[in-house]
């Protein structure tokens, strides 16, 4: 009967710390996801027009073979 209640007891903690450990996490992946839209935001204004002309440049040159 003990036997039984310790377990009880333990399967208990694991799966109260395993929640625990899953709402620690989320506040991790937030921050994450918003640094790297941060960063896409950054590039792209810093090498956005760089990217345009070189896009146009490429559809000019194939564009202009035909």
């Amino acid at each position: 009967m003990q036997l039984l209640l310790w377990l009880q007891t333990t399967l208990i903690s694991v799966s109260a710390r395993a929640r625990d450990e899953e709402r620690g996490d989320v506040p991790g992946w937030i921050l994450i996801a918003i640094m790297s839209a941060g960063l896409v935001v950054l590039i792209w204004a810093l090498a956005g027009p760089l990217l345009t002309q070189v896009f146009e440049d490429a559809v000019n040159r194939v564009t202009s073979n035909f």
